[in-house]
């Protein structure tokens, strides 16, 4: 009966009077993790080492609830502790002598597929929180890590309604708000920290491959108004960070609002019937020059990305090799947003390297696998570190 009444009240809000019950598809995720970081440099600055053990969990659902609406609601664990890192990240440390670990709200959001106007549920519009992976056309993590769940609008074309990538044309535009400005000495809105993406993608098949290709906007504005501040630039901290904060310094170290511009693309095809592969690139430049402010600088404004997979470990005794490389420069992706799992001293940009993953699929539903991190900075900062990182997962899937 709770069940019926939630799923009422929902249909209510986007318009509709006669709303049925609707069957919960629930699913999830659970990671073990052991991670071991090194960061070794060639001053004399102090290297250090870490090893510990985390878990993701990740788990809700998703309905339909009547022909033209869906939704779906997702938990997640996080550590608000770690401020801005749980942006995209979703691990909890063992530690703190068994206490629990906390769940927050991962995902929440409503699709709307209208079928009048001929349409016919070929459009989605998304409204809340969803995973980026399926509110937007993703190749890789050079702009957006996996973990990241984006809040705001969305409309989609060429996408089904669990967000995956179909044949043919694709188009997606979104608004998605960043940070909201309102309090007691800020009395509006409108220099609220906002994000609007477009993309156009194309998937189709060529001689025996499977390719995808498209190219997108992302468009960061009013980054100078954030309402979280860091350490002062001019205290001597080179965290990239201070390129999106609200405090204003003796020397005026702001940020400039970024127009990323993403080209994306995926060739595939098969070695074997059960032995499938796949190159992947991705290609960003930020094209806000020196002009939009003194802290973007021309030579420091692209990033890119290529990698090679081998298998896809879907089925018990099937197996996956992964190897990418990346170069981001400092002043190219937003650096909340980008892998932070390649995090070089106090920075998410500024970093090149390397990484080869390996997964075997154990029994049904379960996964094993190993990651292994090379990455230095481009521009040495700070004793100009070098970091290895080994993560060795288990993941079950539900």
């Amino acid at each position: 009966m709770k069940k019926t009444l939630m799923f009422i009240a929902l249909a209510g809000v986007c318009g509709y009077q006669n709303a049925h019950s609707a069957e919960l598809n629930w699913s999830g995720d659970i990671r073990f993790r052991y991670e071991s970081q090194q960061t070794e440099k060639t001053t004399n600055a102090v290297d250090y080492a870490r090893d510990r053990y985390r878990t993701r969990l990740r788990f809700g659902f998703d309905t339909w609830i009547n022909e033209e609406l869906s939704a779906g609601v997702k938990l997640a664990t996080g550590d608000l502790g770690n401020a801005l890192a749980e942006t995209v990240s979703r691990n909890e440390t063992y530690n703190d002598l068994f206490q629990p670990k906390s769940i927050y709200l991962n995902e929440a959001f409503i699709n709307y597929h209208p079928v009048s106007y001929g349409l016919d549920g070929k459009v989605n519009v998304i409204l809340g929180k969803r995973d980026v992976a399926k509110t937007l056309v993703r190749v890789d993590d050079l702009l957006y890590d996996g973990d990241l769940t984006i809040e705001g609008v969305t409309l989609q074309y060429g996408k089904d309604s669990e967000g995956k990538d179909k044949d043919g044309l694709m188009m997606v535009a979104g608004y998605y708000f960043l940070d909201e400005r309102f309090n007691a000495t800020n009395h509006s809105n409108e220099n609220d920290p906002f994000m609007t993406v477009l993309q156009v993608a194309y998937k189709g098949e060529l001689n025996d491959m499977n390719y995808m290709v498209g190219v997108g906007d992302n468009n960061f504005r009013n980054l100078n108004h954030f309402s979280f501040v860091t350490t002062d630039p001019a205290a001597g901290a080179a965290s990239p960070l201070n390129y999106v904060k609200a405090a204003t310094y003796a020397n005026s170290i702001n940020v400039a609002d970024r127009n990323v511009i993403e080209l994306f693309g995926t060739l595939g095809g098969d070695l074997t019937e059960t032995l499938p592969w796949k190159l992947y690139g991705q290609y960003a430049f930020n094209t806000s020059g020196d002009s939009h402010g003194k802290n973007i600088e021309n030579g420091k404004r692209k990033a890119w990305l290529a990698g090679v997979t081998i298998g896809n470990a879907k089925q018990p005794g099937q197996w996956a090799l992964d190897f990418n490389y990346n170069h981001i420069e400092r002043d190219s992706v937003f650096p909340i947003f980008t892998d932070s799992d390649r995090k070089v001293g106090d920075w998410n940009t500024n970093t090149k390297g390397w990484e080869l993953g390996a997964t075997y699929h154990l029994v049904q539903n379960m996964t094993v696998g190993a990651k292994y991190y090379h990455y230095s900075q481009i521009d040495p900062v700070g004793g100009d570190p070098k970091l290895h990182t080994l993560q060795v997962d288990a993941v079950v899937k539900f």
